[in-house]
């Protein structure tokens, strides 16, 4: 007698997430394509599988958390731009220098992590987190 088992076993498509990173990797080179990026996270987010959901999710923090150092950089380098007029605004723009420089190499860390992640097949256990 042969038994036959119906086991459904969901293989996650890493398809969608592994152009996400690479094409936030790739704003290194353009700057317009993590836009691109971000546009596929929110829409495959909803359809996607709990392990790349998780995906997703950190690849949309990724964003919006690299956006608000960049502009809190830009603002500081402006405001010490300004002020270079009287010297105490190139310690400002320093600063701003190492918010922007910080700023860069988070991001590029966490798409690193992240690829990491998917590559091995799981998802990433801590999408919510600041840090990678």
């Amino acid at each position: 007698m042969t038994e036959i088992y119906s086991t459904e076993t969901r293989i996650e498509d890493k398809t969608m997430p592994a152009v996400c990173y690479a094409l936030y990797l790739l704003a290194f080179a353009t700057g317009i394509t993590v836009v691109i990026g971000l546009v596929i996270a929110y829409t495959q987010r909803s359809s996607a599988t709990p392990g790349m959901k998780s995906h997703f999710t950190y690849l949309i923090r990724t964003f919006w958390g690299g956006l608000m150092m960049m502009i809190v950089g830009g603002v500081i380098f402006g405001v010490g731009a300004l002020l270079s007029i009287i010297l105490i605004g190139f310690p400002i723009m320093g600063l701003a220098w190492l918010i922007l420089t910080f700023a860069t190499i988070w991001y590029a860390v966490r798409c690193i992590v992240g690829l990491v992640y998917l590559s091995r097949g799981e998802a990433h256990p801590r999408p919510y987190a600041l840090l990678a």
